[in-house]
C-alpha cells in the first residue's frame, strides 16, 4: 500500500484516510467559491449604472470559474473512485494493516488484523496481551515509541490468546509522513516459523550434545593437522579445553607418541582413509592407546580440506591375525577384560582408570559411568570410611594388600555385596603406581545369611514386644479405668482432681508406646484407605514445618501423576512424621529436609539386605536430610525397638521401629543409606494400588491437623453413641482372667445401671450360665485365658445361646484375631486398654443393638 504525499491531509470521504485532499487550486469546492464570488460581483455593479466592459468581464470570470468547478469536480470523484480501491486492496490483504493516530486509538484497520489480534479496538489492547513479561512489554514498547517518534521499528512479539494458545506475530512500524503522529503498522502470523525455528533448535541441541559427549573422541584437522573440531570427550582424555586447542593452533600430532598404521587404508568417493594404532599422551602426561579411525574431505582439484578422524580409547585396530600371533600386551588385555571375576584399576587419587567387563556387569553400567570417576562414588555411604582408611595403608605400604567387605549401589535399584581384594601395582623403581581391586560378588551369601538372622531376631522381638504389650495393656486398661472411677467421685474442685488426672494421662502416654511395639511387631489395627500420596504430604506440610524449627529448610519434591497406595491414613502421616522428628533431632544446627516423591517400577526382584522386594510398580517417597549421618556399626540396628543414639531420656527408641513395622504391615519396604557427615536418606516403597472389582476402600475427604503426636487408633464402638446418658439395664455376663481388670469393668457397669456375673475364664463362665436362673444378654469376655480361652467359650455359649450378644475385649489387635472369630459382624470387638467411657458406650450400643 502507498501513502499520500505530504501535503495531503486525512479529510476526505466518509473519514477515509485514502481519500485525502488536495492543494486548492485543485479543489472543487474552491472553484465553486471563485465562481459565486465573481458573479456576485457582477450582479452588485449590474445593479447600478455602470461599465458594461467591467461587468462583461466579471461574467467572463465567472463562467471560467464555473469551468475549473467543473473540471476540479470531476477529477475529485476519479480520485475517490482510486481511493475506494486502494481500500478494497487493503481489506483484501492477508497481511494485517492498520493505522492509529497520535494517541494510540485506530483510524483503520483491515481484515486480516482482526483475525489476528481478536477483538483488540487500540494500541492498548495489543499491549495487555502480550505474553513474555517484561521482555515482551519492552518490546512492543519500543515499536510505540517508533511510531510517535517518527522511526520505523520491526520486532516479533507472542500473545496470550483468547483460546488459551500462545502465537507470534511479527509486527513492523511505518511513520507516515505529513500526518503528525499517525503510523502504519503491519503484522503476520510467524507462529508456524517459530515452532519449526524450536524444532529445528532441539534438534541442533541433541546433534550437538550426541557430538560432542559421545563416548567416542572426535576431531577435524586441516591440511596443516591444526585441529578445526574436537569433541569435549576427546578434550577431557587430553586434558586440554576444546578452546584451547583452536586458540593455540594445536595439532593431533601434538598428543601423539607413538603410532602404528593398520593395513586396509585406501580412498573411495568419500577421500582418502587412513586407520590404525596410537599412543597418546595427554597434558599431565599419562598415556593412553587408543584406535584411530578417520577420512578425508577432499576438494575439487584433490588436495585436502579437512579430516574426519575418531578416537577409540582403550581399543587396538587388530588386522586379520591369528590368536597364536597376539603379543603378551594383548593377552594381558585379552585376560584383563574376559577375566570372570571383577577388576579395577586405581590410579594413587583414587578415580577408576579401568575396569573389566565382569565388573561392568556386576554393577550394571556403562563404563562411561566409571572410568575417571572417583571409586568412592560406587560405594555405599556407610562404607566410604572403612574403604578410604584400608585403601590408604596400601598405598602408604603399610600393609602389602587388604581385604574387606563393600556394599555398592547397582542398577535396577539393587545393592551389591562383594569381598573386596586390593593389592599394589609397582613400576621398575619398586615405587606404586596404582592400586587393583577384585571384587567376588556375595551378594546372595550375605543376604541369606543376614535375612535368617534378622528373620530369627526379627520374630522373636515381635513376639517379646507383642506379648509385653497384651500384658501392658492389662496394666492400662486397670489404671485408665481405676482412675475413671476415681474421677466420677472427685470432682476439678477436689484437692485430689488433678493427682488422678496425672495418673491417667501417664496412662495415655504408656497407652501410646505399647501401640508403637504393636506397629513394630505388624499385630495393630489398621484402617486401609486409597491415598494420594501427593496430597497427603501436601496436607502434612505445614505441619512439618512447625515440627522442625524456622532453622531447617523444607524442601516438598512431588513427583508427577503419583499413582495412588492403600494405606492407613493415620499411619502413613505417623511414618513422615516420625522421620522428620529423627532428621530434625540429627540437624541440631540447622540444615535441609527434603520430601521427594515419584513413581517407580522394578522390573525384577531386588534383595537388599536382608529384604527381597518383588518386582512391580511402587510409589517411592524419599525422606533426605544434611544430618551427622548414621555411623556403619549402628545402620543395621536403627530399626530395633529401643534401640537409641541419643542421649538418655531424649527418646524412647521406638520411632524407627513404629516406621518399619507400619511399612511392613502395609505391605511396603524401607531402606536406609547414609554415612558419618554425609546426611541420611530413607527410601519407602509403597506398592501402587489398582483397584479391582468388588472392592470397596473409603478415599479420606477432610482432615485436620493436631499436633505432632502419634496418630490415635481407630475410635471404639462405644465412641459413635451418645456420650451423654451411658446407663442401661440387663445382665452382663464379664469373663476375665486379669483381676484388676474384672474388677474395673464389674463396679463400672454396676454402676451404670447393668446387673454383672463375674467369671475368671471360660470353664467358670460355663459354671455361671449353668448355675444362674437369670437371662444373660450380654458376655464380655477376654480372648487369652488360662484354660478355655474366650474363642471357645463364645463357639461353645453360641450353640445354646444363640440370641446371645458378645463382645470380645483383648490386649492384642483385632487384625491378629480376625481368623479366631471368622469375622462374624455379630461380635464386637473392643481393644485394650479403655476407659470407662469408652467400655459403657460400647456396652449400651451393642445392647441397643
Amino acid at each position: 500500500m502507498t501513502t499520500q504525499p505530504a501535503e495531503s491531509t486525512t479529510e476526505g470521504k466518509s473519514g477515509n484516510p485514502f481519500a485525502g485532499k488536495t492543494v486548492f487550486w485543485r479543489r472543487p469546492s474552491a472553484w465553486a467559491a471563485v465562481s459565486a464570488g465573481l458573479a456576485l460581483t457582477a450582479l452588485i455593479l449590474w445593479l447600478p449604472p455602470g461599465s458594461a466592459f467591467v461587468e462583461g468581464g466579471l461574467m467572463v470570470l465567472a463562467f471560467l470559474a464555473l469551468l475549473g468547478f467543473a473540471w476540479a469536480w470531476s477529477r475529485s470523484r476519479a480520485q475517490s473512485h482510486v481511493a475506494d480501491l486502494l481500500l478494497a486492496a487493503a481489506e483484501e490483504n492477508p497481511e494485517a494493516r492498520f493505522i492509529t493516530a497520535a494517541d494510540g486509538s485506530f483510524m483503520y484497520a483491515n481484515a486480516a488484523f482482526h483475525r489476528l489480534f481478536a477483538l483488540a479496538v487500540s494500541v492498548d489492547d495489543i499491549a495487555a496481551i502480550l505474553n513474555g513479561g517484561e521482555d515482551a512489554a519492552e518490546t512492543f514498547a519500543r515499536l510505540r515509541a517508533g511510531a510517535s517518534s517518527g522511526v520505523a521499528e520491526v520486532a516479533e512479539v507472542s500473545l496470550s490468546m483468547p483460546s488459551g494458545g500462545v502465537e507470534w506475530r511479527r509486527i513492523s512500524v511505518h511513520p507516515l509522513s505529513g500526518y503528525q503522529g499517525c503510523a502504519l503498522w503491519r503484522a503476520e502470523d510467524i507462529t508456524a516459523r517459530r515452532e519449526m525455528d524450536a524444532i529445528r533448535r532441539h534438534e541442533e541441541e541433541m546433534l550437538a550434545d550426541f557430538l560432542d559427549n559421545l563416548p567416542a573422541g572426535f576431531f577435524s584437522a586441516d591440511a596443516a593437522g591444526r585441529i578445526l573440531h574436537a569433541n569435549n570427550t576427546l578434550a577431557e582424555w587430553l586434558g586440554v579445553s576444546v578452546g584451547d586447542m583452536l586458540s593455540r593452533g594445536m595439532c593431533f600430532a601434538d598428543f601423539v607418541i607413538a603410532s602404528e598404521q593398520a593395513a586396509g587404508g585406501g580412498s573411495d568417493r568419500r577421500g582418502k582413509q587412513e586407520h590404525g594404532n596410537v599412543t597418546l599422551k595427554t597434558v599431565d602426561g599419562t598415556t593412553f592407546r587408543a584406535c584411530l579411525v578417520q577420512s578425508e574431505r577432499l576438494r575439487a582439484g584433490g588436495e585436502m580440506a579437512y579430516s574426519r578422524s575418531i578416537v577409540l580409547k582403550n581399543l587396538s585396530w587388530r588386522d586379520d591375525i591369528e590368536a597364536g600371533a597376539l603379543t603378551p600386551e594383548q593377552r594381558l588385555h585379552w585376560l584383563f577384560d574376559e577375566a570372570p571375576v571383577a577388576i579395577v584399576l586405581l590410579d594413587l587419587h583414587g578415580n577408576v582408570g579401568d575396569c573389566n567387563r565382569a565388573f561392568l556387569r556386576l554393577l550394571g553400567v556403562h563404563r562411561e559411568a566409571v572410568v575417571g570417576r572417583p571409586f568412592s562414588d560406587r560405594l555405599a555411604k556407610e562404607d566410604r570410611g572403612d574403604a578410604a582408611a584400608q585403601l590408604s595403608k596400601v598405598v602408604m605400604g603399610i600393609m602389602r594388600a587388604a581385604v574387606l567387605e563393600v556394599r555398592m549401589p547397582a542398577a535396577g535399584e539393587r545393592q551389591v555385596v562383594a569381598s573386596l581384594f586390593a593389592s599394589r601395582m609397582e613400576d621398575d623403581q619398586g615405587e606404586v603406581s596404582s592400586l587393583v581391586l577384585h571384587f567376588i560378588d556375595t551378594t546372595e551369601q550375605k543376604n541369606l545369611e543376614v535375612q535368617f538372622a534378622q528373620s530369627q531376631k526379627m520374630q522373636a522381638v515381635g513376639q517379646l514386644a507383642g506379648g509385653v504389650a497384651h500384658d501392658f495393656n492389662n496394666l492400662l486398661t486397670a489404671m485408665i479405668g481405676f482412675s475413671d472411677l476415681l474421677l466420677c467421685r472427685h470432682g476439678p474442685d477436689d484437692p485430689s482432681f488433678a493427682d488422678i488426672m496425672q495418673i491417667k494421662q501417664n496412662a495415655n502416654r504408656a497407652t501410646n508406646l505399647v501401640r508403637q511395639l504393636l506397629a513394630f511387631s505388624r499385630q495393630q489395627t489398621l484402617k486401609p484407605v486409597i491415598l494420594d500420596p501427593t496430597d497427603a504430604l501436601s496436607e502434612l506440610s505445614n505441619l512439618l514445618g512447625r515440627l522442625i524449627g524456622e532453622n531447617i529448610e523444607l524442601e516438598m519434591e512431588p513427583g508427577r501423576d503419583l499413582w495412588v497406595v492403600l494405606v492407613d491414613r493415620g499411619q502413613f502421616d505417623q511414618v513422615i512424621i516420625n522421620l522428620a522428628v529423627n532428621a530434625r533431632d540429627a540437624m541440631p544446627g540447622g540444615g535441609r529436609l527434603t520430601v521427594r516423591t515419584q513413581n517407580i517400577a522394578v522390573d525384577e526382584t531386588v534383595q537388599r539386605g536382608h529384604e527381597v522386594m518383588p518386582g512391580g510398580d511402587y510409589v517411592l517417597i524419599e525422606v533426605m536430610d544434611t544430618g551427622v549421618g548414621i555411623s556403619k556399626e549402628n545402620i543395621g540396628r536403627i530399626f530395633e525397638p529401643f534401640f537409641s543414639t541419643k542421649d538418655v531420656g531424649a527418646g524412647t527408641g521406638l520411632g524407627l521401629s513404629t516406621v518399619y513395622g507400619i511399612v511392613h504391615q502395609t505391605g511396603g519396604f524401607i531402606f536406609v543409606d547414609s554415612g558419618p557427615g554425609e546426611g541420611t536418606s530413607f527410601s519407602i516403597y509403597l506398592p501402587r494400588y489398582e483397584e479391582e472389582a468388588g472392592e470397596d476402600f473409603a478415599r479420606p475427604q477432610d482432615r485436620v491437623e493436631t499436633a505432632a503426636r502419634p496418630p490415635k487408633p481407630p475410635s471404639p464402638l462405644g465412641e459413635d453413641v451418645d456420650m451423654g446418658d451411658l446407663t442401661g439395664a440387663g445382665t452382663v455376663l464379664l469373663v476375665e482372667d486379669e483381676d484388676a481388670v474384672r474388677m474395673f469393668g464389674a463396679r463400672a457397669l454396676r454402676n451404670k445401671g447393668y446387673r454383672v456375673l463375674e467369671a475368671s475364664d471360660g470353664e467358670a463362665a460355663l459354671d455361671v450360665i449353668n448355675s444362674t436362673g437369670e437371662t444373660i444378654n450380654l458376655i464380655i469376655s477376654d480372648v487369652v485365658m488360662p484354660g478355655m480361652d474366650g474363642r471357645t467359650l463364645i463357639q461353645l455359649v453360641r450353640q445354646e445361646m444363640p440370641e446371645v450378644k458378645l463382645i470380645l475385649m483383648s490386649g492384642y489387635a483385632e487384625n491378629s484375631l480376625v481368623e479366631d472369630i471368622g469375622n462374624d459382624p455379630t461380635i464386637r470387638f473392643l481393644a485394650k486398654p479403655f476407659s470407662l467411657k469408652e467400655l459403657a458406650g460400647t456396652v449400651k450400643e451393642v445392647m441397643s443393638g
